[in-house]
């Protein structure tokens, strides 16, 4: 079973990668100002993220709309990355919005739909 699903996603990664590539929205636009003060909240921000996951995808798609330069750490490929989420998050679960406020607090959220309802809120 497990040969079964490894060779599926094997078959449906390249079209993942091209609708991923394909459907990306244009960003908005900002004046200047207020981008760099998006910019710098965005440094505070960080997505684990699973490259072909369809859900990661969709938080992709938003965060681009949105024009939010969030860095991108891939969970599935890069072993630190993978150990950061495990140990900060407590699960490897993607994707995962790594928030940390001014006093260096740090928050893991989880969900695609509760990651894209949290940009909105604070982006949009």
């Amino acid at each position: 079973m497990r040969i079964f699903f490894k060779t599926l996603r094997l078959i449906l990664m390249p079209f993942m990668l091209l609708w991923a590539k394909l459907a990306t929205p244009k960003g908005m636009t900002r004046e200047t100002k207020a981008q760099q003060q998006v910019d710098q909240s965005c440094g505070k921000l960080a997505l684990y993220h699973f490259k072909t996951c369809p859900f990661c995808i969709k938080v992709r798609h938003e965060m681009a709309r949105l024009s939010l330069p969030i860095e991108l750490r891939d969970a599935q490929h890069d072993a630190v990355h993978r150990g950061d989420l495990l140990k900060g998050g407590g699960k490897v679960q993607t994707p995962c919005l790594k928030i940390t406020d001014d006093q260096g607090k740090v928050n893991w959220l989880y969900e695609s739909g509760d990651i894209i309802k949290y940009l909105q809120q604070r982006f949009a």
